[in-house]
């Protein structure tokens, strides 16, 4: 089977089989298929699509490429989430303790980020001590004695996708559904995943900007996931504002540890809620948490309790963490400079841009351009405000936490396009706009 015929064949929309598939994938991966033809396979793709049976059988290729993690002597049901990533979005941090507080054990792999700020492992790193490099015997360890850990990939999971998105990112084929949503959904079952919840983002600071967009994406995902055989549930959530206030690593985990003590923002709060119980529906599998009133009910009772927020201590101990810095926040990472930045009208809100103020906290240094760029966990920024709220020209809308008077300046002028204002009300944008089920699909 030569690989420039499985090219023609896809080019000229041909629907390939799952035997061409799998060969071109393994050619991928053991180097026999040169670059410049994986490219030209990804090109036709792009242009071609794919049929919902060749994005299942392209996912579990892709899955199967690697390791498979197997947990299920210590989960019976693994239950994990993805976020397709946001602008302040800390949810993991939260989530995570919080639905392992409520008795189910949760074992998540996460990355680092390349953009405007930190992934979910850098963010870990502003507790001093913690290790997110874990062996396979530690992982599995951790979650045999506490029922949660929260670590970097140890294994060689889905190595074709990482592979086939380096080339996505330089040929100009990232934006296709079938190989966004083949590439998310086949580190999830190379992960062990039976039930998974997804966090699908539309909007200024995400990657999908409409709702028809995020829609499309969440809805294939989801039927890639019952074909899979896997339990799916996707929320469809706002960015086009900051979730929550803080952008930046060590200004995230502050912001996590508070919500954890029941003291978090408002819209950040919600959205880790509504997470958490689908999550906790994905793990009762029909039987239990089929009501989300009780769920929420529970989730906040954990939160109140202070059990959510000692699970987490519980986490970074156990990973080598100075829980102290939990217990006391100002102990996190510090940035010496702190200056606050002023609405410069009255008015109403029409704008609280969440691209615009991810740009602004990168120029501090929240964020890596390259993978070997180091972050400065101590910077970032705080949004104060939403859509929607009546300002009075002077007051403060965010606080700058810098290192550098010179990033700070560039900062400031970046943050003029964050906010626009209106002499008439505006309404305030939703935190979400759907949910999609694969227990209700047809």
């Amino acid at each position: 089977m030569r690989a420039v015929d499985i090219i023609t064949r896809k080019r000229d929309g041909y629907e390939l089989s799952r035997e061409e598939i799998t060969n071109f994938l393994q050619g991928v991966v053991n180097g026999t298929i040169p670059d410049y033809q994986a490219a030209a396979w990804l090109m036709a793709v792009f242009l071609r699509g794919m049929t919902r049976r060749e994005t299942v059988d392209l996912t579990l290729a892709m899955a199967h490429s690697g390791d498979i993690l197997d947990l299920s002597d210590l989960i019976p049901y693994a239950v994990d989430k993805h976020s397709s990533g946001g602008v302040g979005d800390k949810t993991s941090l939260v989530v995570v303790p919080l639905v392992a507080a409520c008795g189910v054990p949760l074992a998540k792999m996460s990355g680092r980020a390349l953009g405007y700020s930190g992934g979910t492992l850098d963010k870990l790193e502003a507790i001093p001590g913690f290790r997110v490099a874990l062996t396979g015997e530690e992982f599995r360890d951790l979650i045999r004695r506490n029922g949660i850990v929260l670590a970097g990939q140890s294994l060689s999971l889905a190595p074709a996708d990482g592979k086939l998105y380096a080339l996505r990112d330089v040929t100009g084929t990232v934006p296709s559904l079938p190989l966004i949503a083949s590439s998310i959904m086949s580190k999830k079952i190379a992960a062990g995943a039976n039930g998974i919840l997804l966090d699908v983002k539309l909007g200024s600071g995400a990657f999908m900007k409409t709702l028809d967009e995020a829609r499309a994406l969440a809805q294939i995902m989801v039927q890639i996931g019952l074909d899979a055989g896997r339990d799916v549930t996707a929320v469809l959530s706002d960015m086009n504002q900051p979730l929550g206030e803080a952008i930046g690593n060590a200004l995230e985990v502050e912001e996590a540890v508070h919500t954890l003590r029941g003291q978090g923002p408002a819209d950040f709060t919600e959205h880790c809620l509504v997470a958490g119980s689908e999550m906790l529906r994905l793990a009762g599998q029909g039987a239990r948490w089929t009501d989300d009133a009780e769920n929420r009910a529970l989730l906040a009772e954990k939160l109140r309790s202070g059990e959510a927020f000692e699970k987490f201590k519980l986490l970074a101990s156990a990973q080598g963490g100075d829980t102290r810095v939990l217990d006391d926040t100002s102990l996190l990472p510090q940035a010496p400079i702190v200056v606050t930045y002023g609405a410069k009208q009255d008015g109403y809100l029409s704008k609280v841009d969440a691209l615009q103020a991810a740009i602004a906290a990168f120029d501090l240094g929240a964020g890596r351009e390259k993978k070997t760029d180091d972050l400065d966990l101590s910077v970032g920024i705080k949004v104060h405000v939403k859509q929607g709220d009546k300002v009075q020209a002077g007051q403060t809308l965010a606080t700058f936490y810098a290192n550098s008077a010179e990033k700070l300046a560039s900062a400031r002028v970046l943050m003029d396009d964050v906010f626009a204002y209106s002499p008439e009300s505006v309404p305030e944008l939703p935190l979400f706009y759907g949910v999609i089920r694969g227990s209700e699909l047809s």
